[in-house]
Order: structure tokens, then C-alpha cells, then sequence
């Protein structure tokens, strides 16, 4: 057998350098953290043998702080593209054991060259965030980096999905872009996330926190919901984002991908007629109605610890793609608050710019009451509800179960605010207000006079009660167009989605509207 040509044996020697990152003594450093490898993560992402990486080769051009000696394998980070589950995706994957992953000005233009990539072929983009941040070695390069990535973080959004994993270490600057993409992953006890670090707020404010608690996966899965996925491991999370991934078109001029999910668009459960209890101060699982609807009872729930009260999840229908909202009367009656309302209406915005259809699950009593609501801006955060559902021009299907008062009724989706297909369930109650609130209002006078008031009380209350908290009203007014029995609700919503299947909606020009944020 005849000797490699040097050139082919220079190539090489070369990849193999890059390829071997840190080196085996970080590497071993990075799996005892409990961590896989930047190249690791990237094999389980991407189908086998279809991944091709790109700029292996570049090298930073610092030479402050001795930086002119000193070789940072790939740079830092992985680029590439390839198929997942048969879809080509683009992604980057920061290598922490060269250098820390830290970004510099090279680093940073290989992901804005991936990401222009992505844009151009309307390609679907994943970044593994696993980095010490700025390279400061480099100074304002550095900073120039992030600021790249992050205009192209906001030329992408809304024209393809953008996925960010999170690892790792993310701090400072680092943050922003995870926080200005699509879907936040973060992995339990070995990723976290934070503008200033534990020792900066000790040092300046006197607080004395550890890393998990101010910016640990569940942290910020439970308390600001800047991240939308806590996964147990770095597999799990590579595996949670393939599943994400099956749900999305790959770009805004597709469709989501339609899956033959073997469930029959005619199936009824009997269970739903009884699920509503009679007490309508009794609560119910607004999920086992979900579940008991979709196709084979599957969904993907984004921000399942977050906003409790309302639920945001994929799901299919007949094999279609859904997006689904719906308020859970299990946490605070299913009122909606500020954080409810802006879990909400990120979701609505992601599902209409991406072409999935919205189906809201209404029982909603109100926005929850309190000066802690009013002083955190409920008007404000109220309203987004209201706009994006008013914006958004894909199917909206609005289903009733059982309260929908006053401006949560609007705010979940009403035929006012352009639902195109609305039920109701028989125990729906479509009303101002509740029964009791309402006959203290509309009969105060004549309950006071009264020779016993609280009898009165009770006899004006199901006076209201009869009139109005039924869906029966708002039928005859055209607000609701089908009263149904519960058992009924999944054929009738795949027969609506498949009438709204070629729907087409146009809003006025305008360079963009002024969400109340």
C-alpha cells in the first residue's frame, strides 16, 4: 500500500489537533462535571454521518496578554450543519475545554457566519452555550462579537425557529442571546444563567446566593421564566430539542410538519361530559382535558413550572400541528396574571409567526385581583393578551369549558378578537361577572330592602345565574358557534381546523405595532 502524499497527511495532522479540543486532561474535566463535550453534544444532535462542520480551521488574531502563543482549538467553538431526524438544521457548540469557550472576535464570527447560513437557507438554528463569556484578552472585539450575534438574534426572529441550549456557564453578555431566541433549554445542577455573578451582588449589594439559586436551570424555570425547559442531563436536553424540532416548520413560508399519528379524527371520551364538576367552585386538571383531545394524548409543554395558572404546549390533531393555551383552574382559579399573561402571549406570537394554528381552552374568573398585580403593571401585561391574539392571523379555534367573565373572556381569545371557530361547553358560563358578584351589583337595593336579605340574595343570584351562566346567550348572539357535548370536542375541532386549513387573513401595512411590553 503506497504512502498517504504529504499534503493529505498534513491535512491530517491538522484535524485531528482541532478535533481533539481541550485535550485529554479537560476533557476528563468536563465529563467529571457531569458535562458531555461540545463534539459530543453535537453527535447526538445530529442524525449519524450527516453533520458537516465548518471553519475548523479559523484561528483568533489576538496578540495582547501573550495571546499571539497561544492556540485555541477550532476557536472555541463548533459550527456546522446537517440533518435532524431528516431536516437540515444549523448549530453552534460552545467548547469549553479550549479556553473556556470564551468569545472573541473569531469565535464570534463563526456563529454569525452559521447563523447567516441559516437565515438564508431557512434552516432552523440550535446554539449549545457552554462558555466562560467575553474573552477579555480581546477587549472590545469581544464586544463587538456579542453585539453581531445579537442583531442577527433579531433579523432571524420570526423567520426561523431559534433554539438556544444552555450547558454551561452563560454569564453577562452572554445571556442576551439565549434570552432574544425562541426556546431556552437549560440542564438541572450543571448550567446557569445570570447578568452578575454571586460575588459581584455580594460585593455591591451585601446578598450572600449561591449559583444554583440565582441562576440555576429551575430558577429560572420557576421564578423569571427566561428559560422554558429544565432537563436532567445533557442528553435529555439534546433529546427534548430533536422532540421540539418535530413540531416546527422549518421556516415561516412552511407549514409544521403534518404526522400520521394513527388516532382516529372521530374518537370520542365519554369521561369529558363529567369532568367539569357540578360545584363551580370545585377544581379539575385542565390537562386531562387536553390530553383526552389530542392526538394519543402527546404534548410538549414549554414552561411547565412557570405561570402555573395558564398552560402554553404543542400537540397534533389529526396529525396537524396545534399550539394550545388554556387556563389551569388547579393554580389560582385559572386567573390570569402578569406573568400568565406574558407566558402567553410569547407563545401566541411564536405560534403565528411559524404557521401553527392557536386553540384556546378557556375557564378563566378574571385577572387576579391584588395591589401587587396592579403595581406590577396587570394593565400593561393584561393587554398583551389582547393584542397578540387580535394580531395573530393563523386558525384560532376558542373552546369553553366552564367560566369566561368579564375581560378574560376577551383576553382568551373571544370571536371579538378574531377567534374563526368558537364552542362551548353545556357548563360553560360566558357572563360580566360571576352569579354572586353580579346579583350584588344589579339587586343591591333590592336585597337591602328585603325582609330577609339573604334569602333574597340567593334568589337574585340564581335569577342571574339562569340568565346568564349558560353558553346559551352568547350563542344566540353569534359569539359562540357550536354548544357541544364535551365528548364531541376533538372531532369537532379537527373538522374546524381542516375548514381553516386555507384561511387567509391580511392586517393593514405598517412597519410594526407598538406592543405594550
Amino acid at each position: 500500500m503506497s504512502e498517504k502524499p504529504l499534503k493529505l497527511r498534513e491535512l491530517e495532522e491538522k484535524e485531528a489537533k482541532a478535533r481533539g479540543m481541550g485535550g485529554p486532561a479537560q476533557i476528563k474535566k468536563q465529563h467529571e462535571t457531569g458535562k458531555l463535550t461540545a463534539r459530543e453534544r453535537i453527535d447526538l444532535l445530529f442524525d449519524a454521518g450527516t453533520f458537516q462542520e465548518m471553519d475548523l480551521f479559523v484561528r483568533h488574531r489576538s496578540s495582547s496578554f501573550d495571546m499571539a502563543h497561544t492556540e485555541i482549538p477550532a476557536e472555541g467553538v463548533i459550527t456546522g450543519f446537517g440533518k435532524v431526524n431528516g431536516r437540515t438544521v444549523f448549530a453552534y457548540s460552545q467548547d469549553f475545554t479550549a479556553r473556556a469557550g470564551t468569545l472573541g472576535e473569531m469565535h464570534a464570527k463563526k456563529i454569525c457566519k452559521v447563523m447567516d447560513a441559516a437565515l438564508k437557507t431557512g434552516a432552523p438554528l440550535v446554539g449549545i452555550n457552554d462558555s466562560g463569556g467575553a474573552r477579555i484578552q480581546e477587549g472590545v472585539d469581544a464586544l463587538s462579537g456579542y453585539g453581531q450575534i445579537f442583531f442577527r438574534n433579531s433579523c432571524a426572529s420570526g423567520v426561523i425557529p431559534q433554539i438556544s441550549a444552555i450547558m454551561g456557564p452563560t454569564a453577562g453578555g452572554a445571556v442576551y442571546s439565549p434570552a432574544m431566541t425562541d426556546w431556552v433549554f437549560m440542564t438541572k445542577k450543571s448550567s446557569y444563567m445570570f447578568i452578575t455573578g454571586p460575588e459581584v451582588i455580594k460585593e455591591v449589594t451585601g446578598e450572600k446566593i449561591d449559583f444554583e439559586s440565582l441562576g440555576g436551570a429551575m430558577t429560572h424555570n420557576t421564578k423569571s421564566g427566561v428559560a422554558h425547559f429544565a432537563c436532567d442531563s445533557d442528553a435529555d436536553a439534546i433529546a427534548e430539542i430533536k422532540k421540539l424540532l418535530g413540531y416546527l416548520p422549518s421556516n415561516n413560508t412552511e407549514k409544521p410538519p403534518v404526522v400520521d399519528t394513527k388516532d382516529p379524527a372521530d374518537r370520542m371520551d365519554e369521561r369529558l361530559d363529567t369532568i367539569v364538576p357540578e360545584n363551580p367552585r370545585k377544581m379539575y386538571d385542565m390537562k386531562e382535558v387536553i390530553r383526552a383531545i389530542v392526538d394519543n394524548g402527546e404534548i410538549l409543554e414549554p414552561h411547565q413550572h412557570y405561570a402555573r395558572n395558564i398552560i402554553v404546549a404543542f400537540a397534533r390533531m389529526g396529525g396537524r400541528v396545534i399550539g394550545i393555551i388554556a387556563n389551569q383552574p388547579k393554580y389560582l382559579a385559572g386567573c390570569l396574571d402578569v406573568d400568565a399573561s406574558d407566558k402567553a402571549t410569547r407563545f401566541i406570537r411564536f405560534c403565528d409567526a411559524f404557521n401553527i394554528p392557536l386553540l384556546t381552552f378557556a375557564d378563566v374568573p378574571g385577572y387576579l385581583p391584588g395591589s401587587d398585580q396592579e403595581w406590577k403593571g396587570i394593565i400593561r401585561h393584561g393587554a398583551k393578551l389582547l393584542w397578540c391574539y387580535s394580531e395573530a392571523t393563523v386558525p384560532k379555534i376558542t373552546v369553553i369549558t366552564r367560566k369566561d367573565y368579564g375581560g378574560s373572556y376577551l383576553a382568551m381569545c373571544s370571536k371579538d378578537l378574531g377567534a374563526d371557530f368558537v364552542i362551548a361547553w353545556p357548563t360553560a358560563e360566558i357572563a360580566v361577572m360571576g352569579a354572586e358578584g353580579a346579583a350584588n351589583i344589579i339587586f343591591r337595593k333590592e336585597i337591602a330592602a328585603a325582609a330577609d336579605p339573604q334569602a333574597k340574595k340567593e334568589e337574585k343570584i340564581k335569577e342571574y345565574r339562569d340568565l346568564f351562566s349558560n353558553p346559551y346567550i352568547a350563542a344566540q348572539r353569534g359569539y359562540v358557534d357550536a354548544v357541544i357535548a364535551p365528548r364531541e370536542t376533538r372531532p369537532t375541532i379537527i373538522r374546524a381546523l381542516d375548514m381553516l386549513s386555507s384561511k387567509r387573513e391580511e392586517r393593514p401595512y405598517k412597519k410594526h405595532g407598538n406592543i405594550p411590553v
